[in-house]
């Protein structure tokens, strides 16, 4: 028999990084495991959906019977199992298709899978020797600015995930859905040769997950042709890449807009909430009326029901008719940190850009829609 013994709060927290791509319904029953191995290197913890894969080292001291052990078990059921245990000591213990989990007085068995079967994520032998190095702060801050404008099913299967681009000392973070555009930038350590590649939405969101707040911890990030590997904290973190073209997103960013204003954030995001409480799934548009001094907002849905908004602006330029999907404007103003949001417009028949004073490195563009 295989034994494994560790702490509940270090197996929890491993497993709790890890979970995020187990999928609930799977094609293949093994995927809904995670795989443990305790060789003389120490003990891993490995998830993967044959796509993305996350492979967790832990900090921890474990104890184990043999110096070679490997099992895949129920992500979801053992972490269950040690939320609800009490603090204290795990022990795992596998034989012949069963694993028993002992924490304190309590007693699970579940059933097991061979570690031979779990499809591991075969590495790429092309990664280049220069990864790029990142603190996770800004890492995720930028992702927090753009990961919203990802498309979600689109047949243009490159748009379902973000283009990252490393070019000199400067790093852009692009998505888009086709109807709208952010790009945020940060400045690199080391001047790098311009590379690009287009990550799954999946893998930015969990990466997105994942990442830490504290201003000393770095990412690691290496390249191949097709495969990411992104290495933080005990983790590493391997993902496919998106083959494709990604749209020219330096010509879709709107430059030389004569009619600019400044708004408050939350004033405008309250406005915009109010007013969408009259649009539903086949109504989104909002009408947007700027006149010297006044911003106007307008929905009318299918029963010719009319909810409007006036905002007291400091704005002098042209008087501009323009609508627009109102939910781009909900989610970007929900992950635009800033007190102050600035528009720039050309006509009602262009493209708008949203920009914030403090945060000079970030575009959000949205087209117009006919209303």
């Amino acid at each position: 028999m295989n034994r494994l013994t560790s702490s509940r709060d270090e197996l929890l927290k491993l497993l709790g990084q890890g979970a995020g791509i187990v999928e609930r319904r799977q094609t293949l029953p093994i995927l809904a495991n995670v795989l443990i191995q305790h060789n003389a290197n120490g003990t891993l913890f490995i998830t993967s959906d044959m796509e993305v894969q996350i492979r967790l080292q832990t900090g921890e001291a474990v104890q184990t019977s043999a110096e070679d052990a490997a099992i895949t078990v129920n992500m979801r059921k053992l972490l269950d199992i040690l939320r609800a245990a009490s603090p204290g000591n795990v022990t795992l213990e596998w034989s012949d298709g069963k694993m028993t989990v002992r924490a304190a007085k309590s007693r699970f068995s579940l059933q097991t899978l061979p570690a031979e079967d779990f499809p591991l994520v075969r590495a790429a032998t092309d990664f280049s020797d220069h990864a790029l190095r990142l603190p996770q702060k800004l890492l995720k801050r930028l992702l927090g600015l753009t990961h919203f404008a990802m498309a979600q099913h689109d047949i243009r299967y490159y748009l379902n995930g973000m283009l990252w681009v490393a070019d000199g000392q400067q790093m852009h973070l692009v998505a888009t859905d086709g109807h709208r555009m952010t790009l945020a930038s940060a400045p690199l350590e080391k001047a790098v040769e311009r590379r690009e590649i287009i990550l799954p939405r999946k893998t930015v969101l969990e990466l997105s997950r994942l990442l830490s707040d504290e201003d000393d911890a770095m990412i690691d990030i290496a390249l191949a042709s097709n495969q990411a590997r992104l290495t933080m904290d005990g983790l590493e973190f391997t993902s496919k890449l998106i083959e494709g073209k990604f749209p020219d997103y330096q010509r879709v960013v709107p430059k030389g807009h004569r009619n600019m204003l400044q708004v408050e954030r939350t004033t405008l995001q309250a406005a915009l909430q109010r007013v969408a409480i009259l649009t539903n799934d086949k109504f989104k548009g909002v009408r947007v009326n700027l006149e010297p001094g006044l911003l106007r907002l307008t929905s009318i849905n299918a029963e010719q029901e009319e909810a409007q908004e006036e905002i007291d602006v400091d704005y002098g330029g042209d008087v501009i008719e323009i609508g627009f999907n109102i939910a781009y404007l909900i989610d970007a103003l929900a992950n635009m940190p800033s007190d102050q949001i600035r528009l720039e417009l050309l006509d009602g028949n262009s493209s708008a850009l949203f920009t914030m004073p403090d945060e000079p490195n970030f575009k959000y563009v949205v087209m117009p829609m006919r209303i």
